[in-house]
């Protein structure tokens, strides 16, 4: 592979930047409160998992101890 000099590899680099479809403002933050929402969802999520799992282990421990 051949080495590009140091200008052509800026050219490259400003002609693949500028085919970059950049987000608007509004999607940025609607992206973002989604994120902050999809995480909340699923730390409520695991921790109901880990109660149900942790009480039901108590109990089958209860019974046999």
């Amino acid at each position: 592979m051949a080495k590009a000099n140091p200008l052509q590899f800026i050219q490259q680099v400003r002609a693949e930047v500028s085919k970059v479809s950049w987000p608007n403002r509004r999607e940025v933050t609607l992206t973002t409160v989604m994120v902050f929402i999809m995480a909340a969802l699923a730390s409520v999520f695991f921790f109901l998992v880990d109660f149900v799992i942790r009480t039901g282990l108590s109990t089958l421990l209860g019974f046999f101890g």
